[in-house]
């Protein structure tokens, strides 16, 4: 028996959020309505979902992870009791796509939100802990001003090609590029408090820290994209969040081939674990000489490096489950037989 006796679908936007809900994939009868996107709009969301005769524990509420407009909204209906699922855009996408539907509307992506509840039954969202919140928004702000510091220097580097470079625009340009690296090295210096502040998440960090060529910042979106490692229950299953599984494509005889990765998965870690990946080869035995073996078999510099970013996945899952820090020799042996053989 469905435990959701109602499905209602949300489409976000800045302004307004248009929902409609349906007890069958078909159920047409609930005219789409407007809401306004505020506590009061939302206020008024929720009486009407009430009205409706169905427990809040009942209604499952699909929306998508579009931006940040979703974010309020879901933790109001959560609070309420309401279920919220919160499902990725390319899924509802693709459930359009497949009904060959070629109109876009706020009305339409609501209906769509609605039925992919009934023919996917999307796992229920819950609210991340408070500590994922602080570490996120500072990864996200301490990338945004690498990249500001990145376009101040070729700025700078531009403005001394100049033959008549002039020393006020060039001092300028100095003291917003040292302003950018004080505020950078402040977040990293909030972000390892932070990773230290709880006890479990700074068991996690000591194990991962034990990894040489993972740093805090590797650490600390590791720990966030898995909050802590308890979204994935395998290694493998974190390889493919992080977009480093690749996957065979065959079809027929005239198709069979390996895809690449990197068109998927959470971009920023995998990211982050190719960065580590190549500071491992250079500090971490094991690693290095697994890269120097597929190096010798003829793979790329890159697809090497990918590879050395997945065994990092099956090391820090190891070190994290099994509560032991790495030791840097482990199967070091066993992999110089394996190659001498």
């Amino acid at each position: 028996m469905n435990k959701y006796s109602l499905r209602v679908g949300i489409d976000i936007s800045a302004q307004t959020i248009s929902v409609t809900w349906g007890t069958t994939p078909d159920d047409d009868q609930t005219p789409i309505t407007e809401f306004k996107q505020s506590a009061a709009g939302h206020c008024h969301l929720m009486q009407q979902l009430r009205s409706t005769g169905h427990k809040p524990a009942h209604c499952q509420v699909v929306m998508e992870a579009t931006g940040t407009y979703w974010m309020r909204l879901a933790y109001t209906l959560q609070e309420e009791g309401f279920v919220v699922s919160v499902v990725n855009p390319v899924q509802a996408l693709r459930l359009a796509q497949a009904q060959l539907r070629r109109a876009k509307t706020d009305a339409i992506d609501a209906r769509t939100l609605m039925e992919l509840g009934f023919k996917l039954d999307p796992r229920p969202w819950a609210p991340p802990p408070v500590l994922y919140e602080q570490l996120y928004q500072r990864l996200r702000q301490r990338d945004a001003l690498l990249d500001m510091r990145t376009q101040e220097r070729n700025r700078l580097h531009a403005l001394r090609q100049w033959p008549d470079a002039q020393p006020s625009v060039e001092a300028r340009y100095q003291a917003h590029i040292a302003f950018l690296t004080e505020q950078i090295d402040a977040l990293l210096d909030e972000i390892e408090r932070l990773l230290h502040s709880e006890p479990e998440w700074a068991t996690t960090t000591r194990l991962l820290l034990s990894i040489k060529g993972i740093g805090p910042i590797t650490a600390a979106w590791l720990m966030v994209a898995t909050l802590n490692f308890t979204t994935c229950e395998t290694a493998e299953q974190l390889v493919a969040f992080a977009g480093l599984a690749p996957y065979p494509r065959q079809s027929g005889t005239s198709l069979k081939r390996t895809r690449g990765v990197g068109r998927g998965g959470h971009t920023r870690l995998r990211t982050a674990l190719y960065m580590a990946a190549i500071a491992s080869v250079q500090s971490t035995p094991i690693i290095r000489h697994f890269y120097q073996r597929l190096r010798q078999r003829g793979k790329p510099a890159k697809v090497a490096l990918c590879a050395c970013a997945r065994k990092l996945i099956h090391i820090a899952w190891a070190v994290v489950t099994k509560k032991q820090s790495f030791q840097p020799d482990y199967g070091l042996q066993k992999l110089l037989v394996h190659c001498a053989t």
